[in-house]
Order: C-alpha cells, then sequence, then structure tokens
C-alpha cells in the first residue's frame, strides 16, 4: 500500500483531461502488460508450433471469455458501487463491499470452473474446432480453466483498489503476472517443447502468484479499506449485497451477451478452416491494443462519473466524456494508418505462414470498423456504468452481443452471401451500438438524475 496511506483518491477536483490522464495511465499500463501477457502465448506458440498451435490458442482464448465475463461483470460492478460510496464519503461500507465481492465471485468460480470440466468438450464441438487442432485446444483450454479462481481474484481485487481510486497497484500486480508468464512461455513452449499445454501451463502460474501478491497488498492495507480478513467479514452484506446484484447482473448479461453473441460468430469463421482461426485470432489480438486505451479510459473514467455523481459534481460529467473520447481517438488513429500501410508486419509479428497474411490483407477494411467502434465505446460506458444504469446497461447488452452482432453477421455472411467477410463485417458494426446508446443518453440528460444515489439505488430505472 501507498507509503503515506492515502489509498483513496479524490477524483472529483483538479482538471478533468490531467486527472483522468493521470487516473488512466497506470490502468492503461496494467492493460498493456495484460495485452503482453495474452499475446505472448500466440507468438510464442505460433513461432514454435506454427499455425495449427496459433489456432488452437485462439479457440482456447475464446473458451476462456466464457468463464471470465462473470467475474468483469461483478468486478465491474463492484468497482463502480465503491466509488460511488467514496464520493458519498460512507467509507464504511467499502469493507462490507470488499467481504461480499470475495464469498460471491469465490463461490461463482468454483461453480464454473467444474461446469465447465464436464461441459468443455460440447463447447468445443459448438465452436466448430477443426479436427487438425482438437487435441491441441483441449489442451490450452482445460489447462487454463484451473486458473479460474485466480483470473476471479485478481479481478476482484484490482477493481477494490481502482474504485478506491488505486491504479498503480493493479499495474503492479499484472506486471508480476506478465514476467512470470513471458519467461516461463518462452521456456515451457521453445526448450521444453510443450506446445500450448505449455504456454496454458505458464498463464496459470503467472495468474496464481500475481493474485498472492494481490491479495497480500489487501491484506497490508486492511485498516484503510475497513475489512479486517477475519472470517465473519467473508459474508454477503446486508447493505452491499442487493445493489451488488442489481447492478451486476445487467453488466454480466452485458458480458454474456456479448461474449456468446462474439462466438456465436466465430463458429461460424471457424468452419472456414485453420486459416481463417488463425486471421481471426490474431486480428483480435491487434485490436486488443486499441482496447487496452478503451478499457483503460472506460475504466478510470467510470471511475471519475461515478464519484463526481456522488459528490454532485454534475458539470464534471460531460467533460469527463468529451475528454475520454479524444483520448482514445489519437492512438486509434495512429494504429489505424500502421494496420493500413504495414499489414504484413503486424500480421507476421505472430505467423510466418503465407496463407494467413494474404487472408490478412483481406481483414484490414474490417479492423478499421473496428478500430472506430474502440474509440467511440469507453466514453459511453465510462457514463453508462459509471452512472450505475444497470437497466441501460442490459439495453446495451441485448442490442450490442444479440441484435446487432448475430443479426449483422448472419445477414452479410449467408443472406448476402459475403461469407466470412460477411461475418467479420458483422463483428465490427456491432461495435457501434454503445457509441449510439450512449450519446442518446448524454444528450437526454437522464443521468443528472442518479446524482447523489446510494444505498442501494443504483439499480433504479432511469
Amino acid at each position: 500500500m501507498p507509503k503515506d496511506g492515502k489509498l483513496i483518491r479524490d477524483l472529483t477536483t483538479g482538471s478533468v483531461p490531467k486527472t483522468l490522464l493521470r487516473f488512466s495511465t497506470p490502468l492503461f499500463l496494467s492493460g498493456l502488460l495484460q495485452m503482453v501477457y495474452n499475446m505472448v502465448d500466440m507468438i510464442v506458440v505460433g513461432k514454435f508450433v506454427g499455425t495449427e498451435g496459433l489456432s488452437a490458442v485462439a479457440i482456447g482464448g475464446e473458451v476462456l471469455q466464457l468463464i471470465t465475463f462473470v467475474a468483469m461483470g461483478f468486478s465491474n460492478a463492484g468497482q463502480i458501487l465503491i466509488s460511488r460510496y467514496v464520493g458519498e464519503d460512507e467509507k464504511d461500507k467499502v469493507g462490507e463491499m470488499v467481504g461480499t465481492l470475495f464469498t460471491l465471485l469465490g463461490a461463482l468460480a468454483v461453480v464454473i470452473t467444474g461446469v465447465f470440466l464436464f461441459s468443455y468438450q460440447g463447447i468445443l464441438g459448438w465452436l466448430n474446432t477443426p479436427e487438425d487442432i482438437w487435441e491441441f485446444t483441449r489442451q490450452y483450454s482445460v489447462t487454463c480453466v484451473w486458473g479460474t479462481f485466480f483470473i476471479y481474484g485478481y479481478n476482484l481485487v484490482s477493481a477494490i483498489l481502482r474504485g478506491m481510486g488505486d491504479s498503480r497497484h493493479p499495474f503492479q500486480i499484472i506486471a508480476i503476472a506478465s514476467v512470470i508468464n513471458i519467461v516461463l512461455d518462452i521456456l515451457f513452449v521453445g526448450p521444453l517443447g510443450l506446445g500450448p499445454f505449455g504456454a496454458a501451463l505458464a498463464t496459470v502460474i503467472g495468474q496464481a502468484f500475481s493474485f498472492l501478491f494481490a491479495l497480500r497488498l489487501l491484506y497490508r492495507g486492511r485498516e484503510q479499506i475497513r475489512f479486517a480478513f477475519r472470517p465473519a467479514d467473508f459474508r454477503l452484506g446486508r447493505e452491499t449485497t442487493r445493489p451488488l446484484i442489481f447492478l451486476g447482473i445487467p453488466m454480466v448479461i452485458q458480458s454474456a451477451a456479448v461474449t456468446f453473441s462474439m462466438l456465436f460468430v466465430n463458429s461460424y469463421v471457424n468452419s472456414y478452416g485453420t486459416v481463417a482461426v488463425a486471421v481471426t485470432g490474431v486480428a483480435r489480438k491487434l485490436e486488443s491494443m486499441i482496447g487496452v486505451v478503451s478499457q483503460a479510459i472506460s475504466s478510470a473514467g467510470g471511475a471519475m462519473v461515478s464519484q463526481a455523481l456522488g459528490a454532485r459534481k454534475l458539470e464534471r460529467v460531460p467533460k469527463i466524456v468529451f475528454t475520454a473520447l479524444w483520448v482514445v481517438a489519437i492512438p486509434a488513429s495512429l494504429f489505424a494508418v500502421v494496420t493500413v500501410f504495414h499489414p504484413e508486419w503486424l500480421f507476421g509479428l505472430f505467423s510466418d505462414d503465407e496463407a494467413v497474411l494474404e487472408m490478412a490483407l483481406i481483414y484490414v477494411p474490417v479492423a478499421l470498423v473496428q478500430y472506430l467502434g474502440a474509440t467511440l465505446r469507453p466514453a459511453n460506458f465510462a457514463l453508462i456504468n459509471g452512472s450505475g444504469n444497470s437497466w441501460l446497461n442490459l439495453a446495451v447488452a441485448l442490442l450490442d452481443g444479440l441484435a446487432a452482432r448475430i443479426g449483422l453477421a448472419l445477414l452479410l455472411g449467408i443472406e448476402l452471401g459475403l461469407g466470412i467477410v460477411g461475418f467479420w463485417y458483422g463483428n465490427a458494426l456491432a461495435g457501434l451500438v454503445p457509441f449510439l446508446i450512449g450519446g442518446t443518453y448524454l444528450i437526454s440528460g437522464l443521468w443528472k438524475k442518479r446524482a447523489g444515489r446510494g444505498r442501494g439505488t443504483t439499480a433504479a430505472k432511469p
């Protein structure tokens, strides 16, 4: 913990751009390491094992999303509520929320691990996993799922810290996991020749170390977060469970809708063979480079909006939204230029296969649409999540995940006969939905009605 003891940071004072950049920079660096952390598996396996191993890790990564969206939804909800308690100066509720998060996410991690271990064959079949990479994919997926508890633990501790204005320590946590993962990846996949299984094992070990470090960090700051780590503290708090459930479930549904719709689209993409799987997997990793900035700004902006509403400083909210927009637009534009003029170099980082590089050129226009969505989304999610509007989150989930992504993919890919390109575009265009909904919400001013709301009212209708 910080030596000065100032774990809880006031995000409602000072210049909005400076505050947003100062708070989001550690989040960005954390996301950057997280991206490297996730990309190393594909790069190392792609270079040492080839296109088959690269494709297996790509599908295995999709499977991993199925077990993480619950953690992301409830962790993000917990972060928003903790920020709200800080803004309303109700710090006693922070400790109660910590206990609620530990109990709820710990139980969910155990249940989801068990369910996946009994159903993974059906999941891989639903994703149309090519037969020539089935065993590689099984090894990677099953090994990664054993790290579910650590993934959930890292997400909840990071959410607690960010909710209280501490974005520096989550960066340190992911830095530990990244270094361990990179070193072990090279060792396991290279000299030891363990293939995708080795890459997955390195990931799990890195996650375990990062969670243990995070837990130790939280324990050292137990007085500041009002959580004593006694057995009685690990319970569902009476005054925090209800708002967490009411805000968390729509956010989980949102993540689930987007995740399942993407997997639905990818199940069609996977049917085009190993090369198509590899190109799509690499493309998603490249798009995650913009996603790193988007996620950092969305998370930081959401915490700032939540504290601003809690403190009734309404004039800061539009400034936060517009600042978030241009902050993401700058790196997204630069990355778009690199993608257009040097696509072979970007995809060549992962694979030397000529077939992969040739198909990658077809994907370039789709990538530009993806970058546009990644630029527009974070500002709007900062407003929606920061205001605690669970019903609007649910609307985004249903329209983005189910109606737009699946509907557009089937229309373009099957009805209009565009094939794999149609499925790619369907997925990319759906990413613009949050901007349309969030922009309307901002202009309407309905978010102002949520100022100063606490004590479980975050689930009220706008």
